[in-house]
Formats: structure tokens, sequence, C-alpha cells
């Protein structure tokens, strides 16, 4: 007998979407509140958890799209200095223990 076991990520892919989706995503959800829907509705209409639009107003809230591109930008520099100051540590210590005669 042959038994599948899957992974429940593996059947519910989460969608990535492009900070600029997200900020048309948001503007939809504003119209569609400012005509008498509430959150949980206009969530459901665009596609989404009620709990992906508040963490989205969070982040990306009062930015227009450009704004937006900008931050990602700056966010994978950010993560590449991050990666450089790692290297740099560890070439440190290895630096540090070398002289120390611990090798």
């Amino acid at each position: 007998m042959l038994v599948l076991r899957l992974n429940p990520r593996s059947i519910m892919k989460k969608k990535k979407h492009t900070p600029e989706q997200i900020i048309s995503l948001l503007r939809k959800v504003e119209a569609l509140t400012a005509t008498g829907s509430t959150i949980a509705e206009a969530a459901k209409q665009i596609g989404v958890s009620e709990q992906s639009i508040y963490r989205w107003k969070n982040k990306y809230g009062g930015m227009d799209k450009s704004q937006a591109k900008r931050l990602k930008e700056l966010e994978k520099e950010n993560q590449r200095l991050k990666k450089l100051l790692a290297e740099k540590d560890l070439d440190n210590d290895i630096l540090r223990e070398a002289l120390e005669g611990k090798y």
C-alpha cells in the first residue's frame, strides 16, 4: 500500500505580492470601505486575508508606488550589508584565533 504524505504548506501556496501590487490592493480596500463595506468583506473581494490587510497597512499605509520601490531597494541593500558585516566578523575571529595560537 502506497501512502502519500503531503506537507500542508505544499497544498496552500503563499502568494507573494510586490509592494506596488500591495499598494494597489490597499487603494481598492480603501475605496470599498468608503462605500460601506467592512474590511473583512473588502479582503474577501480582493482575495486576501483580513490580517494581510492590517499588516500591509502598517507597512505600506501612506506610501505611493515609488516610495515602496525605494523601500524594497533599501531592504535589499541592508541585507547585503549585513551579510558583508557577518563575513568580516568571521574573518576577524579567524585572525584573532590565529594570533592567539588557537589554530
